[in-house]
């Protein structure tokens, strides 16, 4: 082939074209949700730059509307029609048995061809690269990125951009971009978790309902009373502001951030319309006049009926003091979890007219869930205004289990004064109403979708996922992970006090105090290094990343070996160091065998359980000749959520309880605060079925607790005699573990007795 030089004032025309083209590519992306129809329509009709959406399954919203196979496949062709970008939330982790569907999923997606997919379990990674290599990969915030060397490792495994966890600053942002080639996407916009991202147990630990698989009951959220120092008080201790970076939009622009994106899949499409004409507004304008930009872009979110407002991290220069600071500015103790201005309970309920129901079915959408079919009309006390047909509201149920976003269709005025409104069935007396707008202030919107969706007819098909076999075990290989008990602690005196057990291993938590008591005191413990393992913290922002690598640096060149990683910075940081073993931690949540596939090819031969798995699904994973990989956790008082931040000096209490009685402890600390259940989780009794399994590595893991040698003899007896720990939680391992029946009679016979956290 021969190439022509072209001629100069073609050469300058060139020029001229890629410095436009180049232009261009630098503005940042504005990014909306898209929870329905209605929200997509206003998303588009605002001036958003692209949508993300979910489907029925593998996303982090499963419970609001989503779209349907036919409703996703004409919004793709829609939205490409009209020169913007549609991602697909495939951000949740999957267990054994849901590994074929996902892969369907995925086929169907491949075929599609949406802009990227926002995924979180290193499965869709494996998957990807192995069969749909053209498929663009965006880091979800879930995956818990907040390091350059985290961005940097998925972008080598072909994972084009990064969502960063919510928990940074300007500062640290700039930092990560200032290394990285990624793309990086962050929040700008909406509603904030207090844990730090994709760490939470929370919900899972009380009810079984993950946030990593997508059913979040946001518990931070609610009601809880605590003793502090004046008496018993109440509040919503941890339920946090919403994000709002109006401000920051162009400091984060000339950072180089690549795409705004604004949370609200599960809110209503005028929030939707508010938020994205106020943010797309100060994206235009900013460089003309920032100040009068801003001003007039915060005018417009006004009315976006959220909740308080918090620019979360980026007025701290460092880490320390938003350790420090955060709190205050964060937690909003009086501010109820919901969304919209409160409305108040429903009081009573009677039958909605037929004319209204036949309406409801009629305009409803073809998978509607029936039981919002069945309206019905609701009178609402404890609220300062009536809503008007037309307003938006939204109903949370008062267990948590379900909230439902909608417009009023009809309202009823009674001869006494008492006002009706409409609300879907499955919501009862008690539950909770917001206003999230009202009809005066509603904007129509243009149609995205086409009237006649019939030529969209593609679905996932019934591909079968070809066998997926782990690497199977060296003789040699797994000599630094032997057979038998770990015991892992937070401090170098609890050391001392665990080696009584006779363990295999401890493993020793690397946090603010260990790590310096490693490296510059060098202390003499009482086991080799060679039988100690080093935990490493979930949380690795770029202070504690630079700082941990040369930690880890001394640590490996003192003679330490072994360690588990909980992030996919520690994985990036770790390899290629000569003769250093590393676990991957619970963290990192293998819950399928193509995670694992990933994680081995990333050299790491060694997994530790996540607190949230099942025996059922453990053992789907990992096949009986490869179970000498896994460390199982069998007793521990797991971290339900981790804040970056210590609590407010008026937050002056350590134990908190919920309406049902079960008690949580706090525990504030200079690497940040964790909120753990005062009763632990334990299958100790059960360890003969796990060795049956072929599991024989257990773990028992006293992290963030004071280790005494009363509560050790007690846990170790519980092991050794098989007897259960009296009011302990089962947490996660119910499946085919244990009968029902004989569980509830042990409860009965010991709820006085539960084990508590020693202070």
């Amino acid at each position: 082939m021969t190439f022509r030089v072209p001629a100069f004032r073609e050469t300058k025309l060139l020029w001229r074209f890629v410095s436009i083209s180049a232009i261009v590519a630098r503005m940042a992306e504005l990014l909306a949700p898209a929870g329905n129809i209605e929200s997509l329509d206003a998303a588009i009709g605002e001036g958003a730059d692209a949508v993300y959406l979910g489907l029925k399954s593998f996303n982090a919203r499963l419970r609001t509307t989503n779209f349907a196979w036919n409703q996703f496949e004409a919004a793709v062709d829609a939205v490409h029609r009209l020169g913007k970008k549609i991602y697909v939330t495939v951000n949740t982790v999957c267990e054994e048995n849901e590994t074929e569907k996902l892969y369907r999923l995925l086929a169907y997606l491949d075929r599609v061809k949406p802009d990227g997919l926002i995924v979180q379990d290193f499965a869709v990674i494996r998957m990807a690269q192995q069969f749909f290599p053209t498929m663009e990969l965006h880091a979800s915030t879930q995956m818990n990125v907040e390091s350059a060397a985290g961005v940097n490792l998925l972008s080598r495994e072909g994972v084009k951009r990064v969502v960063l966890a919510r928990e940074l600053g300007l500062e640290e942002i700039k930092s990560i971009k200032a290394a990285t080639t990624a793309e990086l996407e962050v929040f700008v916009h909406g509603a904030l978790c207090v844990s730090e991202s994709g760490l939470c147990l929370f919900s899972s630990f009380l009810g079984g309902k993950s946030a990593n698989r997508g059913m979040c009951t946001q518990a931070c959220r609610r009601y809880y009373a605590a003793e502090q120092r004046g008496g018993v008080s109440e509040g919503y201790y941890f339920s946090p502001c919403d994000l709002e970076l109006i401000s920051q939009i162009p400091d984060l622009e000339d950072a180089g951030v690549a795409s705004f994106k604004i949370e609200g899949r599960m809110k209503s499409a005028e929030y939707v319309g508010t938020v994205v004409a106020a943010y797309r507004y100060v994206m235009d304008h900013w460089k003309e006049d920032k100040k009068g930009a801003v001003i007039t872009a915060k005018r417009m979110l006004a009315s976006d009926f959220a909740r308080s407002k918090s620019s979360y991290w980026y007025n701290f220069k460092t880490q320390a003091e938003g350790i420090e600071k955060a709190g205050e500015e964060i937690l909003n103790p009086d501010q109820a979890g919901g969304t919209g201005i409160y409305l108040g309970t429903i009081a009573a309920l009677k039958p909605a007219p037929a004319a209204l129901v036949e309406a409801e079915k009629k305009n409803a959408a073809p998978d509607t869930p029936p039981e919002q079919l069945r309206v019905q009309m609701a009178r609402l006390k404890g609220g300062s205004y009536d809503p008007d047909p037309g307003d938006s509201i939204r109903l949370h149920r008062r267990d948590d289990s379900g909230r439902v976003s909608r417009k009023v269709r009809s309202a009823e005025t009674d001869v006494d004064g008492s006002r009706w409104i409409d609300v879907p069935g499955g919501f009862q007396v008690g539950d909770s109403v917001y206003l999230l707008q009202m009809k005066a202030a509603s904007k129509r919107y243009a149609r995205v979708l086409p009237r006649d969706m019939s030529q969209y007819r593609r679905q996932p098909g019934d591909e079968k996922l070809p066998v997926l076999d782990l690497t199977n075990v060296g003789k040699n290989e797994l000599q630094f992970f032997p057979e038998g008990l770990y015991v892992q602690v937070s401090s170098i005196a609890d050391v001392f006090v665990v080696q009584s057990a006779h363990p295999v291993r401890v493993v020793i938590e690397l946090n603010g105090e260990t790590s310096y008591d490693l490296v510059n005191r060098k202390t003499v413990l009482p086991l080799s290094k060679k039988q100690l393992i080093l935990s490493l913290d979930p949380f690795c922002p770029p202070e504690t990343e630079n700082a941990l690598r040369k930690t880890l640096d001394a640590l490996t060149e003192s003679g330490f070996t072994t360690f588990i990683a909980n992030n996919i910075a520690h994985i990036a940081m770790l390899k290629g160091k000569k003769g250093v073993n590393v676990i991957a931690g619970p963290y990192l949540y293998t819950f399928n065998r193509w995670a694992v596939s990933w994680l081995e090819n990333q050299n790491i031969g060694a997994f530790v359980m996540p607190y949230e798995n099942s025996r059922k699904n453990l053992l789907a994973t990992f096949p009986a000749s490869v179970r000498s990989r896994i460390l199982v956790p069998v007793f521990a008082y797991p971290a339900l959520f981790r804040l970056r931040f210590k609590l407010p000096p008026s937050y002056d209490f350590t134990y908190f309880t919920d309406k049902e009685g079960a008690s949580f402890k706090v525990n504030s600390t200079p690497d940040g605060s964790f909120v753990m259940p005062e009763t632990a989780f334990s299958v100790t009794d059960k360890c003969d079925l796990l060795y049956r399994d072929g599991i024989k590595r257990i773990l028992l893991d006293f992290s963030k607790t004071k280790v005494t040698k009363p509560e050790l003899r007690e846990v170790m007896n519980s092991l050794i005699k098989k007897i259960p720990l009296d009011g302990a939680y089962r947490f996660n391992w119910k499946e085919g573990f244990y009968s029902p029946k004989r569980v509830e009679e042990q409860k009965s016979r010991g709820t006085e007795a539960r084990p508590r956290i020693k202070k």
